[in-house]
């Protein structure tokens, strides 16, 4: 049975209530260490952070509107291995679905893992962030946190957030052993802490904290707030597929890619020691883009773009949980986080499987099902 706490929020300073908390996980039996979001002391940008003092979490800031890698990878890399102690991993719900997923891949694992879901609220792309900390100082994170959950849950979320979180329909996390209830919530007096698994039942109980019950009003707010962006999502497929129908359009669409492949890199569920497009395979002799551009009349530079995104989409589109890494890594602001999305959901559809969602759910082409596509392999 799900065990669901309240903790009091002084002085209105919810990071610092949270920070509190974090210490507590740390000391108690179920976690020898913690990976939370932190300011490094050099640094203006929020990192995933290992640490087992609890001093250190002073710096912990996991409202900060900064998402700048997706941890799921850092986890994979704490866990593929036993890492000799109990870890708690503070994650956003789309940083869980992509280590769901890579599970399922064998690299990494839930054993000896506590995972700290996290209502999200959103995070700004890169530049914007630096740009919102430079403007805002100390405050910046609390500002933000203050106006998040003061909008009402239909309202537009705000410009400044990355596409990827202002058309999120999944704000609050799967998968956690215990989560971190914001949403419809007086954050100013109180929030809630809730378990999804025995592992995080005992740790709420070992907490000794005062129980409680999630209000009705939360569900209403979450509904009403996924509702927006369900309509948000169903717009930005219909742009998207309009802009790149056909390989002219997609042309156009990938017309700034300088293979950089940042996107690989930056993909949580991207896991290839060694990719293909980083080989010589794609190293052509120069008489070949001399022939190619005598018989088109011109050849754009680098040659292989279009068909780079297109390998990925097919490698990744089953697997993509949509938390944008791929468009906040882009040097050129490709809006390549509505593309994957919108691919993935018609993919994901067919397949009836919702990436990162189920974690028993075998990926759909690690099986075959004599069900499946019938009217497509000719079998009754």
């Amino acid at each position: 049975m799900a065990t669901c706490v309240k903790l009091k929020v002084n002085g209105k300073d919810l990071i610092a209530t949270l920070q509190e908390f974090y210490r507590s996980v740390v000391a108690s039996p179920m976690a020898d260490q913690i990976l939370a979001p932190m300011l490094p002391a050099n640094g203006s940008m929020v990192m995933p952070t290992l640490t087992e003092d609890p001093d250190m979490l002073a710096a912990a800031d996991p409202l900060a509107p900064s998402f700048p890698l997706n941890s799921a990878k850092m986890v994979c890399r704490l866990t593929r291995t036993d890492p000799g102690g109990e870890i708690a991993a503070v994650m956003r719900p789309c940083e869980i679905r992509a280590f769901v997923e890579l599970v399922k891949l064998k690299q990494g694992s839930f054993d000896r893992l506590l995972i700290i879901g996290m209502d999200c609220l959103g995070a700004f792309r890169n530049r914007d962030y630096l740009k919102f900390v430079a403007t805002n100082g100390k405050d910046s994170s609390r500002q933000f946190y203050s106006q998040a959950l003061a909008a009402k849950p239909d309202a537009d979320p705000s410009d400044q957030l990355a596409p990827a979180c202002r058309f999120c329909d999944q704000p609050t996390a799967a998968n956690a052993d215990v989560v971190v209830a914001l949403w419809g919530l007086d954050c100013e007096q109180e929030i809630m802490i809730y378990s999804q698994s025995d592992k995080g039942a005992r740790l709420l109980e070992a907490l000794n904290l005062e129980t409680a019950s999630l209000p009705d009003a939360r569900e209403r707010y979450l509904q009403s707030l996924t509702d927006k962006r369900k309509q948000l999502r169903q717009q930005m497929y219909a742009d998207t597929t309009a802009a790149t129908g056909g390989i002219d359009k997609l042309g156009a669409y990938f017309c700034a890619c300088v293979n950089c492949y940042n996107c690989r890199v930056a993909c949580p569920v991207c896991y290839c020691r060694e990719c293909v497009f980083v080989t010589d395979a794609f190293d052509h002799e120069p008489s070949r883009y001399m022939a190619w551009a005598r018989r088109k009349k011109a050849v754009k530079m680098p040659t292989d773009t279009i068909f780079y995104h297109l390998t990925r989409l097919a490698h990744m589109s089953l697997a993509c949980v949509g938390c944008g890494q791929c468009s906040n890594a882009c040097p050129n602001d490709i809006p390549l986080a509505e593309f994957f999305c919108t691919v993935a959901a018609d993919t994901q559809k067919a397949f009836d499987y919702p990436a990162g969602s189920d974690p028993r759910a075998k990926p759909p082409l690690t099986e075959f099902r004599e069900d499946e596509f019938s009217e497509i392999v000719g079998i009754d």
